[in-house]
């Protein structure tokens, strides 16, 4: 052993999530200094170990029983599972990998058992196995979520441990989900992104090259036809989707018993995750949905250097992954892949139709669901979608192009965030604008480095009019000021902009000529109607024509397209969301 979850090794081959959790140095209890009181000290905030009074406050909020060697206090694969604290005796946690168990940590007395999905609700990634004989302390998901919102010292150590097992989890050499199919195959590409989204540790293998894949097969008695296959914790999800592993996994509606809440959030990128936050947090009942994964567009930028507090940058998927901590640490609700297809309403109530027909009651929604990105008016696009065409750069898809040349298109700073990502991957990579300069619509830090990049060229007044290659993209054909000319590639990173995702409301709101969605001023009284004189105010800041409706984000007309901006509006509309409850129960 090398550390805690600690024990597994580092593993950069088929690596998770692309992150790199720091070094854990501490083993197993018993090889940490001591301070003078004999708690054990260590830096890897996996390994902290309660004090007296942490332990004191837990025992009033569970309860305490014998455990015997050999007993296990859950499995992996395990719908849910309590907090468990070792008071005394000890606990290994163990993942099953290729038909034996391995040890990833041992737990003694003053430690304790748990990762995110105690918050999240996924099912258990591993498994407590108790090897010495001992005794308890077992506290309901309930009991802990209290303490995580009503005690900041034991919450911030719990949560920092949590995320830490979760980190050494992602990068771990012993899955306990596997996902078997072709690099090549959309359907797979949509569950490598879904999992990486949603932080699931997993491994990827190809069943096209990968001499582990054919086992695999026979094992599973899989055939070509079932592919892609998700096997988690010994189930077989053949021709999965998205939708099917995440109601495996727990993260649907489904999973809830509930179906009314006080606030609903369509869309989690950061002005949903922020609204969640904060309407959680505020005592609201709060459910998020959204369509594809938690992260909105922000979630897949490689790396966000000009947010508020972050001077060194953060890559998006990590910064939306602590608002949804965050968020699911207050209570709040996250279900995906569900798209919200419709809103009515009814007895005073919003209802919101899902994707899969289940119908959710709120007393008051807030739409997050930002902009779909616009596609290349070019032949063939949809055929190399996946095989070359891509709308994010982050680890997965550079992998995919490693050190081949590659195109990015647009002139946004999501355009500049992925050149400079992929051009530090090691990519030649070439940028094409339609306009004659950069500065136009990207920040003036991004267009210095992009200018000044060994490997970054930049053709401006230039479109792409043909895509070239068989059945895996091999160049593009452009039209500029100098003429036509063809440019090799692996891959083509589309970011010219995006539409409002604004049509399931379309009827209940006011939308502008563009289909983004009008708020408070920017709303006339012909839009407003007479409901509004009978309710005797005006719209709220954020709030649609539609009394108890808001919107945030990019989906809203006027929005300033920024990370930050979002996460602001997202906050500050629930403020809104107070004063609409509060009216309405005058």
């Amino acid at each position: 052993m090398h550390g805690w979850i600690s024990g597994l090794p580092r593993y950069s081959g088929r690596d998770a999530s692309g992150t790199t959790p720091k070094p854990l140095v501490a083993g197993p209890p018993g090889d940490e200094d001591s301070d003078e009181a004999g708690v054990p000290v260590t830096d890897d905030p996996a390994l902290a170990t309660l004090t007296d009074s942490e332990l004191a406050l837990l025992d009033s909020l569970g309860r305490r029983r014998q455990v015997a060697a050999g007993e296990y206090l859950y499995h992996e694969g395990d719908l849910a599972y309590d907090f468990y604290v070792v008071i005394s005796g000890e606990v290994e946690i163990v993942v099953r990998a290729d038909g034996e168990d391995r040890m990833l940590a041992r737990h003694g007395p003053g430690r304790f058992l748990g990762e995110l999905n105690l918050l999240t609700g996924l099912r258990v990634f591993v498994s407590a196995r108790v090897t010495s004989a001992g005794e308890v302390l077992a506290i309901p998901p309930g009991g802990l979520r209290d303490v995580l919102a009503t005690q900041p010292g034991l919450s911030d150590k719990i949560l920092a441990a949590f995320m830490s097992r979760r980190a050494s989890l992602l990068t771990g050499a012993s899955f306990t989900t596997r996902v078997l199919g072709s690099r090549f195959s959309p359907e797979s590409v949509a569950i490598r992104e879904f999992l990486a989204r949603t932080r699931v540790p997993h491994e990827w293998l190809d069943a096209d090259v990968d001499p582990h894949a054919e086992s695999i097969f026979e094992t599973f008695a899989i055939t070509p036809g079932d592919l892609p296959v998700v096997i988690a914790s010994g189930t077989v999800l053949r021709q999965a989707t998205p939708g099917i592993v995440s109601e495996y996994l727990g993260l649907t509606i489904g999973s809830l018993p509930e179906r009314c809440f006080d606030l609903v959030i369509a869309g989690s990128g950061p002005a949903g995750l922020a609204a969640a936050v904060y309407g959680a947090s505020e005592g609201l009942r709060t459910l998020c949905v959204d369509m594809t994964a938690p992260g909105g567009q922000a979630g897949a930028s490689s790396r966000i250097e000009n947010y508020f507090g972050f001077p060194t940058g953060i890559p998006g998927a990590d910064l939306t992954q602590r608002g949804l901590i965050q968020a699911e640490k207050f209570g709040a609700h996250l279900s995906a892949p569900c798209a919200a297809a419709s809103l009515r309403e009814e007895a005073g109530h919003l209802v919101i139709a899902l994707s899969d027909g289940t119908l959710v009651g709120a007393r008051a929604v807030i739409v997050a669901t930002g902009a779909q990105y616009r596609r290349l008016d070019v032949d063939r696009l949809r055929d190399f979608e996946n095989r070359g065409v891509f709308y994010a750069a982050t680890e997965d898809e550079a992998r995919l192009c490693a050190d081949r040349p590659v195109v990015v298109v647009g002139g946004g700073n999501s355009a500049g965030q992925g050149a400079m990502f992929l051009a530090e991957q090691g990519n030649p990579v070439t940028v094409v604008i339609r306009g004659p300069d950069l500065s136009a619509g990207m920040s003036r830090y991004l267009v210095d480095r992009l200018e000044r990049h060994p490997r970054i060229a930049i053709e401006t007044n230039t479109q792409i009019v043909e895509l070239l290659g068989d059945d895996d993209l091999a160049g593009l054909r452009t039209k500029g000021s100098r003429g036509d000319s063809d440019i090799e590639c692996a891959a083509l990173f589309s970011f010219i902009g995006a539409d409002p995702q604004s049509q399931w409301i379309s009827g209940c709101a006011a939308l502008d000529s563009r289909g983004f969605v009008l708020t408070d001023r920017a709303l006339d009284d012909a839009q407003l109607g007479e409901r509004w004189d009978l309710l005797g105010r005006r719209p709220l800041s954020f709030e649609t024509s539609h009394p108890g409706l808001f919107a945030v984000g990019d989906v809203r007309s006027g929005s300033t397209k920024r990370v930050a901006a979002a996460v602001g509006e997202g906050s500050a509309s629930v403020r809104s969301v107070h004063e609409h409850l509060a009216f309405g129960a005058r």
